[in-house]
């Protein structure tokens, strides 16, 4: 039984590790294909949304994305505002036109509810993890995250914060930070990257 477990474990290994280097292998062929000025524009992150912060109205940059997708072939948008379905619909219409796919990204530490405020509940912030002494929940909120975030097709989150909340003069840092001591900050977002990645 336990042969046959090592080579269950072995197979699957192997067969991830093909699976990686097929989509390598597609990416580098992809590339290639590209322009010059195309291979630039892939480095590209352009912001898909705002809000005004007076009349909290969403204001979405579809038309003008689209424009910079069919006129560059941008490689990256990145979701701010606006709700999820409304959001899945306009990432959605825009992979459609894309020559190559969009890499979708959000800046969102505390959940896409940090984002989408209409319809989806935020998670708790940094601050209040901070609070808290086992970093093993700062992993299972990377996971829960993570599952949010491909739910609604971003691949990236550009999280988490790791500024140390060191100066009472900043107040952009605030409760996104896990705290004043470096340490516990640093092994927080590890855990928390770890557990998106996972």
């Amino acid at each position: 039984m336990r042969k046959i477990l090592v080579l269950l474990f072995l197979f699957i290994s192997l067969k991830s590790l093909a699976q990686q280097n097929d989509a390598a292998k597609w990416v580098d062929s992809v590339f290639k294909t590209l322009s010059p000025q195309e291979q630039i524009a892939q480095l590209m992150v352009v912001r898909l949304s705002t809000i005004d912060s007076r009349t909290k109205t969403v204001t979405f940059y579809d038309s003008t994305v689209s424009e910079l997708i069919k006129q560059y072939n941008i490689g990256s948008i990145c979701v701010f505002q606006g709700s999820p379905v409304k959001q899945a619909t306009v990432i959605n219409s825009l992979q459609a036109i894309a020559k190559t796919p969009l890499l979708v990204t959000i800046d969102a530490e505390w959940g896409v509810g940090m984002r989408m405020t209409d319809s989806v509940l935020p998670l708790p912030r940094q601050m209040m993890l901070g609070a808290v002494q086992d970093s093993s929940i700062a992993y299972e909120y990377g996971r829960i995250v993570a599952e949010q975030c491909k739910r609604i097709g971003i691949q990236v989150n550009f999280a988490p914060v790791v500024d140390v909340n060191n100066n009472p003069n900043n107040p952009v840092i605030n409760d996104r930070s896990f705290g004043e001591d470096k340490y516990k900050v640093a092994s927080f977002g590890v855990q928390y990257m770890k557990g998106m990645q996972d």
